[in-house]
């Protein structure tokens, strides 16, 4: 029974190397990771703006930056880790600040105004749209929710909806997507590394346990001659 657990504490200790090992390459593999997209985002050097309070602003104000955020969290449904947001590093590189960025652009033009130009009357759904110029609020709308073939509509969508903005989302879309795998990775690498530690710890205390034990050398005591 003692050789049989002492076989099994050394299969545990063995298969705890091997969880410890692929802790360690996840690991290696996840920093690699983040080096190469913190070498990107330097590279790209788009940045969030603070006040001297280390608040977000954009275009000089806190409340703009405000309905940005809410855009994020509450429209999209977005959990902002504060954490990622810091004034110190500005530098968009990480999920959070990947988010509020695409948030920023969709928030500029979901509240924009296109101006419009007919150089000639346009009948549509039996409403007559003269020649001139017009100013048309995107009044939040995303872009398939346009009327393509309504005279202002229509090209207001393109206007507003440029590729360089839809380009630009979908940028930001990969960065956060890629910044979230490289969290997870980094919990996969931190889960191996304690599955590995517990079946090491388990299989070093069954061999402990086993190991034969010295037999005590006995004392000899010698009786005293009474004189």
């Amino acid at each position: 029974m003692t050789s049989r657990l002492r076989l099994l504490g050394f299969a545990l200790g063995f298969i705890g190397i091997v969880f410890l090992a692929i802790g360690a390459f996840a690991f290696i593999k996840t920093q690699d990771g983040y080096r190469s997209l913190n070498a990107f985002s330097a590279a790209q050097d788009v940045r969030l703006t603070y006040n001297e309070d280390g608040k977000l602003v954009d275009r000089g104000e806190t409340a703009e930056a405000q309905a940005i955020m809410a855009l994020l969290t509450k429209d999209w449904g977005y959990s902002v880790v504060d954490s990622e947001l810091d004034p110190n590093d500005p530098v968009v590189n990480t999920a959070s600040e990947y988010m509020y960025q695409m948030a920023m652009i969709a928030y500029h033009t979901l509240n924009g105004t296109q101006t419009i130009v007919l150089t000639e009357p346009v009948e549509y759904n039996g409403e007559t749209f003269a020649a001139g110029t017009y100013e048309f609020p995107i009044d939040g709308r995303y872009y398939s929710q346009f009327d393509r073939q309504h005279p202002l509509e229509g090209p207001a969508r393109g206007q507003a909806w440029t590729g360089t903005a839809l380009g630009l989302i979908g940028q930001l879309g990969v960065g956060t997507v890629t910044a979230s795998a490289l969290q997870l990775g980094l919990a996969l690498a931190a889960l191996f590394a304690g599955v590995g530690a517990t079946f090491f710890f388990i299989g070093a205390g069954l061999f402990w346990a086993t190991r034969p034990e010295t037999a005590p050398v006995p004392v000899l005591r010698t009786a005293s001659v009474p004189a």
